[in-house]
């Protein structure tokens, strides 16, 4: 059976060729095409998650597209800290809005390279003043069940330099560090990703960390990553 996820993961990739493709056509029947694709794909992400209206997701999808290379389709980028304290403990946010716990993460600003978007998400989500050790990992939000639009998530390790605890009031229902046999659930991803942090805490020096390609890359089954 397929699950909410994997139906998800779809109705975003069959939404992306069609908007990219209503972006370039200059065919009339071609856009026709598309839009079908279109509505297939909202009827496909309303079942998913059984609180969108697909007429409605229809039209919000179609009112996005662009022209040319603005109107093609790509995930977003989020950007994300793990970070330990001195009793070797990880830094941890629960969501205001779905009350799942995680890293530090926020979605990539303009202006800013993705380090510096890292230290930014850090305090203004915890009150902790960290710096950049290495890029940790490159994650895939909706393959991980932790996002709900397409995105791509930048992971660094960061090493804590002071400040005070404290969770943004509008971001965060709680922030605190977390010992590893102590970790709060939910936990979004964490058999993906807690690992590798707890590592980077105890001071090793990790490749980069990235979801391996399926085969073929768009369907599940006994060869999927």
């Amino acid at each position: 059976m397929v699950s909410a996820a994997e139906l998800l993961r779809w109705a975003e990739a069959l939404s992306g060729i069609a908007r990219t493709g209503l972006s370039f056509t200059q065919s009339l029947y071609e856009r026709e095409r598309f839009e079908e694709v279109l509505r297939i794909a909202a009827d496909i992400r309303a079942a998913a998650i059984e609180e969108a209206e697909a007429d409605v997701l229809f039209e919000e999808w179609l009112d996005t597209v662009g022209e040319g290379v603005a109107g093609y389709v790509t995930p977003k980028v989020a950007v994300a800290a793990v970070v330990g304290n001195e009793r070797g403990e990880l830094l941890l946010t629960q969501r205001s809005d779905s009350g799942i716990w995680l890293y530090p993460v926020g979605w990539a600003d303009v202006g800013y390279s993705p380090s510096e978007v890292a230290v930014k998400e850090v305090y203004e989500e915890t009150g902790i003043e960290v710096e950049p050790v290495q890029l940790l990992a490159v994650l895939d939000g909706l393959r991980l069940g932790f996002a709900r639009l397409p995105l791509y998530s930048l992971v660094f390790h960061c090493r804590m330099l002071g400040g005070t605890l404290r969770g943004h009031p509008l971001e965060t229902r709680a922030v605190g560090f977390f010992a590893r046999d102590e970790l709060p659930q939910p936990l979004a991803g964490a058999h993906r990703w807690v690992d590798v942090a707890f590592r980077a805490i105890d001071g090793e020096v990790l490749p980069a960390d990235f979801d391996p390609p399926r085969t073929p890359p768009w369907r599940t089954g006994p060869s999927a990553g």
